[in-house]
């Protein structure tokens, strides 16, 4: 029985599991560009870590590469953003949506991922399995390697940090609003 993938394996890998790696990056960055770039650095690393140990849980190992990979895309935007170097445009609307409520949505969505950003990174891995994949507690304690006690503290803090940061934003805008 073989421990290591060999590459020629590597393309039946992405094929299987580029859905599944895709969709995980884009629900946390919601950027076309920033996914592609995480889709190809997990499977990259993903590569790497199979040439080195045994790999048990593709999946799991491809989810948890991708959510740091997207966690470390996240913060170096809002490093970007507080040095005024980068500002991303707007997707494309969808037909029928109200613009309104898609610029709304895409402002709150915007906050949320760079409020993600700034949590620690076992926090934000908890928060984004939990609420981004729709993991249960046994499953993201197993697929992080920590006890199911220590998912719930970390999500707890994970939304307590979030409605800080969150807060803390929506008076920004209010100010900034007002000043206008």
């Amino acid at each position: 029985m073989r421990t290591l993938l060999q590459t020629q394996d590597w393309q039946v890998v992405v094929e299987g599991y580029g859905p599944l790696v895709w969709q995980t990056a884009y629900r946390l960055l919601g950027n076309h560009t920033d996914a592609a770039d995480c889709f190809q650095e997990t499977f990259l690393t993903a590569l790497e870590v199979s040439r080195r140990q045994h790999v048990r849980n593709l999946p799991g190992l491809l989810v948890r590469l991708t959510t740091t990979r997207a966690i470390d895309r996240l913060r170096q935007r809002a490093r970007q953003d507080r040095h005024g170097m980068s500002a991303y445009g707007c997707e494309q609307s969808a037909e029928g949506v109200d613009p309104l409520d898609q610029v709304e949505a895409q402002d709150l969505a915007r906050q949320l991922r760079e409020a993600i950003g700034q949590l620690p990174a076992q926090e934000a891995k908890v928060f984004c399995l939990r609420y981004l994949n729709e993991m249960s507690y046994r499953q993201i304690a197993r697929q992080l390697q920590i006890g199911v006690g220590a998912v719930g503290v970390s999500l707890h803090r994970a939304k307590a940090r979030l409605r800080e940061v969150l807060a803390a934003t929506d008076v920004k805008d209010e100010v900034s609003r007002e000043t206008r």
